[in-house]
């Protein structure tokens, strides 16, 4: 198969470059990246890939493209690579507007191409004990949910509003919105969110508490922020505690790892000794595309997590819950 990486903005850009240079099934991996064409040299040569110039020499000769670009920018590439019948990973979140994120949907299915959302939370061997757990009934009922995902601001693009369509709710609550889809069985039907602006006293919002109604009849509560310091060893923190009838259990997805204090003058890290996420994700999404089928996060499962956070956002500005079929 012959992928290509579309812009390097996100930094999960490098950690994907990486997954697929290790590959031996992958016969081409192309980089572009527009807004910095120098970076995607470096990149490409640092991982073994093709330097690429432009969209139309990318889209020409990749069967796949990853988009790893600005959140406003992930509507109009999907749609071009859907244009030239090329397959498509998108970074969260899958749009910043509910109608791009249809579009790019409808655009899809209608050449029988596969567009995923790059969700590698799914993969985590802790959220798939968990949610066994769920499945199989051991918890009873499942009641209430409390929910995180607190990282480090990460600067960039994220925190220019008109390239990110919003904050850390925009950046963190995706994920989790996502995984409550696939523990309840269930849509989220309701959001209300408080989102505050008290960390870094700037017009992006850095922290937001959610409340989520689901259709199951769970309520759930998610902190999402941009809480940590710049140290903070990874993106997020992401952790469920689910409350049954029967019962509790509780995963940290990112537990598979040990604390390291360097001897040098750096600060602590964390080495993972687990599964590498990234690389399970991208495994799937290229077995679905060369078997015909739906990837483990799809396009549409982007969609129903993109809503959360516009609801969030509609939420807080009305001070209201939101109905997300009111969207």
């Amino acid at each position: 198969m012959r992928i290509g990486v579309w812009s390097l903005s996100h930094m999960h850009a490098h950690s994907y470059l990486a997954c697929l240079a290790a590959r031996t099934d992958i016969a081409w991996l192309g980089v572009l990246d527009e807004e910095q064409p120098e970076r995607a040299r470096r990149a490409a040569e640092a991982h073994g890939g093709q330097w690429v110039r432009s969209s139309a020499e990318l889209l020409a000769q990749a069967d796949a493209v990853i988009i790893t670009s600005a959140n406003a920018d992930h509507a109009r590439m999907a749609l071009q690579a859907a244009q030239a019948g090329v397959h498509a990973l998108v970074e969260k979140p899958l749009a910043t507007a509910r109608a791009d994120a249809l579009a790019m949907i409808e655009a899809f299915e209608a050449r029988g191409l596969i567009l995923a959302t790059a969700f590698p939370c799914p993969f985590s061997p802790a959220f798939c004990a968990l949610q066994e757990q769920v499945a199989s009934g051991a918890l009873g009922q499942v009641l209430a949910l409390r929910t995180t995902n607190r990282g480090s601001m990460p600067g960039g693009f994220f925190i220019q509003l008109a390239r990110s369509g919003g904050g850390a709710v925009m950046d963190h609550s995706v994920h989790v919105a996502d995984l409550l889809r696939r523990i309840t069985a269930s849509d989220p039907v309701r959001v209300q969110a408080e989102i505050g602006h008290g960390l870094f006293h700037q017009t992006w919002d850095d922290s937001g508490l959610l409340v989520l109604d689901m259709a199951s009849g769970a309520v759930a509560t998610l902190d999402t922020s941009w809480s940590r310091p710049k140290s903070y060893p990874t993106w997020g923190d992401v952790t469920l505690q689910v409350i049954g009838t029967e019962g509790s259990a509780y995963a940290d997805l990112f537990g598979q790892q040990v604390t390291l204090y360097p001897g040098e003058a750096s600060p602590p890290r964390w080495v993972s000794w687990g599964s590498d996420l990234d690389d399970l994700m991208i495994a799937d999404w290229i077995a679905a595309v060369r078997e015909g089928r739906p990837p483990r996060s799809t396009g549409r499962d982007g969609l129903k997590a993109l809503e959360v956070a516009l609801a969030a956002y509609a939420s807080a500005r009305t001070g209201q819950p939101v109905e997300i079929a009111s969207l």
